[in-house]
């Protein structure tokens, strides 16, 4: 799915040379920071693809974001991580322009193109639809560029399959395709390996990081899945309605904040690494050490 940069109220530009209009310092004193609580002011000279300030959110009288900074430049991964009920699709709707924030603003790069990866996809299994079919309707490109999309997602054998029909793993890597077809240069993905399972999801996360830098896109990545997703990661946001830690992986899974939210056991595997010698097919099942996976997919 395809997001065009919204204008309005809450949102403004960011200039070429990384400065940003109506840039501001906040300090806010409930904020945890990977330095041991001393305030970091956003990096204003630092080019991003996207910036949120201050952003706010209150819904039927509760506070559902709460102040939140987060900045995402080209070339790199940052993941925001959180409990349920954190407010993490809340935030990425809000810096889409599919939310308006109550207070704060979004300040995005001229010309700004996001690629979005919702948390769920439906499918009707009434309605007949082709994979190929599906990407040329969705952004009305020429067939030859969606297979090349689904090539570069290992995903170029199910180009003539029914939606209906795909696994998980396979669903995932067309609806990727679908955020791609536009030439992003963001990519938003909200829980990407939902419905995939452990060994999928090590290699749907390595696809990622693989089109972070073959394409040099900005990735925002929101997951609740801490084994894979902070190996993966350049920055991690962790968030529970307000900013509770954010820096490195490694920082962040020894923050205090993030031992109250999700455990102390989670420290011993926040920084997993999946080290096998062998890959998967899309539906996760082992694929032979001498084969391709398929369409020229990661190794994880």
């Amino acid at each position: 799915m395809g997001v065009g940069t919204r204008s309005g109220s809450v949102a403004s530009e960011i200039g070429p040379a990384g400065g940003v209009s109506h840039a501001r310092s906040h300090h806010h004193g409930h904020r945890a920071h990977d330095d041991g609580g001393h305030h970091h002011a956003p990096d204003e000279t630092r080019p991003a693809l996207i910036r949120g300030r201050s952003l706010t959110l209150v819904r039927s009288g509760r506070v559902i974001l709460d102040r939140i900074d987060i900045d995402i430049a080209a070339g790199e991964i940052v993941t925001l991580i959180g409990p349920n009920g954190a407010g993490k699709t809340s935030l990425v709707r809000t810096l889409l322009g599919l939310e308006r924030p109550d207070a704060g603003v979004v300040e995005r790069k001229p010309g700004l193109v996001v690629g979005y990866v919702p948390q769920r996809f439906d499918r009707d299994a009434a309605i007949p639809m082709t994979v190929a079919r599906f990407l040329t309707l969705a952004a009305k490109v020429e067939p030859e560029r969606a297979r090349r999309v689904l090539e570069e997602v290992g995903a170029a054998h199910v180009a003539q399959r029914q939606l209906a029909q795909l696994s998980g793993g396979e669903l995932q890597r067309v609806v990727l395709a679908r955020a791609l077809v536009r030439e992003p240069r963001l990519l938003v993905l909200d829980e990407p390996a939902r419905g995939v399972d452990h060994l999928g999801e090590a290699d749907l996360y390595a696809l990622i990081g693989r089109l972070r830098d073959e394409r040099g896109l900005g990735v925002l990545l929101v997951s609740h899945d801490l084994h894979v997703v902070m190996a993966q990661s350049d920055r991690v946001l962790c968030i529970n309605r307000h900013v509770c830690c954010d820096g490195v992986p490694e920082t962040v899974a020894q923050h205090p904040e993030y031992a109250r939210l999700f455990g102390d056991a989670a420290r011993a595997f926040a920084i997993y690494q999946h080290h096998h010698n062998h890959e998967h097919d899309l539906g996760g099942e082992p694929l032979p050490n001498e084969g391709t996976h398929g369409g020229g997919g990661p190794r994880a």
